[in-house]
């Protein structure tokens, strides 16, 4: 069955390969240049704290960084462990357990006492009253989503668990390269001159890009076992998805990583915009649905959705997302997936996790350092968040495998009526 599975998939198509295959390039030799930065930047930091009395000692720096590293893989390992076993109660969790450490990290910036930390801690104090709106929304959608997430999650799958732990020793070990190199820039000197915000600035995209894959790799992986499973009864392991995804859709994953959270924040923006526009079509002087319409246009391009063709046929990821969007739409998911918040979910656990590791490292570094505490507090929640982001690829990756395998056969009699019956809930609604 397995040999019959892998011949269905993995087919090559000649759409996309060649910009696949340039990102490919592209995404290795920004990693070659910011690794051959960083160690030039952790050299100079260290050479000026030996010749420059005066200036703060490097660890002040490092060690508070480094353990919100170790707290985000733990705190990532508890969250995954968690929504396996029982995933109700860990998205209710989820959802005022955010918001609150968000508050807690912006009453943290806002006793460092500069206008940068003032500014960053109203907007992460704005941002947790949004949370919490938010999750008065979701309510009736909980159980629904904590369904859905166990129905495609209790697949049997051989080698998921290691292959997230070292998708997370991956992730913690070029962040730890990506600190050094953050503290090279801001403690290497005394001041912060123009070329090391731009050095700092070049860390940051990289160290999102590059996170972002490691996870993509792992959501392309997981999807491409959960498909074959709901489509053809095939029970694959993980590891064997992995090499698959590595050797033929590498290049599709560093294109999908760029596109796809670019696009997840328009179509999020356009859905705050819709709301609080109203009926009036006018939101600061534009057309709101104008900016909608084109939000909407663009998520066929690039979708998460499009992962799980990219793992399971080769496609290039902008087919696979026009692909993967066309059969949804066509099936009548669109208003089923937005009734399921996995992704929210997964988001707000991030989130929680960032704004931990805030706490930890910032309450730390402004005993030790005042000021750099602001700094150490920003790039914390950046690693915390994107630590758990890894981890929660599992449970994100089932849902998609899930819901893309279901639009292209409904019929199948391995699904239940729990998509059906939210149709069935949602048209009554409608009414």
């Amino acid at each position: 069955n397995v040999q019959a599975g892998e011949s269905t998939t993995y087919r090559k198509t000649t759409a996309g390969q060649i910009t696949g295959k340039l990102f490919f390039i592209i995404f290795f030799i920004q990693l070659f240049l910011i690794t051959v930065l960083i160690v030039f930047l952790t050299i100079r930091s260290f050479v000026s704290h030996s010749s420059s009395n005066h200036l703060s000692h490097p660890l002040h720096w490092y060690l508070p960084l480094l353990t919100s590293i170790g707290c985000s893989a733990i705190a990532a390992f508890s969250w995954l462990f968690s929504i396996r076993c029982n995933p109700s109660r860990t998205i209710k969790t989820a959802f005022w357990l955010s918001p609150s450490l968000t508050c807690v990290a912006g009453l943290l910036l806002l006793a460092v006492g500069t206008a940068c930390s003032l500014a960053v801690a109203v907007a992460a104090i704005i941002f947790a009253l949004i949370q919490s709106l938010y999750a008065c929304w979701f309510v009736p959608r909980i159980d629904y989503t904590s369904k859905i997430s166990s129905i495609s999650q209790a697949i049997p799958t051989s080698g998921t668990t290691k292959f997230i732990a070292l998708s997370i020793l991956a992730g913690a070990t070029y962040s730890s390269l990506a600190v050094s190199g953050l503290g090279g820039a801001t403690v290497g000197t005394g001041s912060l001159s123009l070329s090391d915000a731009l050095f700092v600035l070049a860390i940051l995209l990289s160290l999102a890009w590059t996170m972002q894959v490691i996870r993509n790799i792992s959501h392309v992986s997981i999807s491409r076992v959960g498909y074959l499973y709901f489509v053809h009864g095939i029970e694959s392991n993980t590891f064997g998805a992995y090499h698959g995804t590595i050797k033929h859709s590498m290049g599709n994953v560093c294109l999908g990583s760029a596109i796809v959270p670019v696009l997840g924040i328009i179509r999020g923006s356009a859905r705050v915009i819709s709301s609080v526009a109203g009926d009036t079509d006018e939101f600061l002087c534009s057309c709101a649905n104008c900016y909608v319409g084109v939000a909407a246009r663009l998520v066929a391009y690039g979708n998460r959705w499009g992962f799980v063709h990219v793992g399971v046929y080769n496609k290039g990821f902008v087919r696979a997302s026009m692909d993967t969007w066309e059969t949804i739409g066509r099936s009548g998911l669109e208003s089923v997936i937005d009734s399921d918040l996995t992704g929210s979910f997964c988001f707000l656990c991030g989130v929680a996790v960032g704004a931990a590791c805030t706490i930890v490292s910032g309450s730390w570094t402004l005993a030790m350092e005042r000021s750099y505490a602001t700094e150490v507090s920003i790039y914390a929640f950046l690693i915390g968040y994107f630590m758990c982001r890894i981890a929660m690829a599992w449970p994100q990756a089932s849902v998609s495998g899930y819901y893309v395998a279901y639009s292209e056969n409904p019929q199948s009699l391995r699904f239940d009526s729990t998509i059906p019956d939210c149709i069935t809930q949602l048209q009554r609604s409608s009414y």
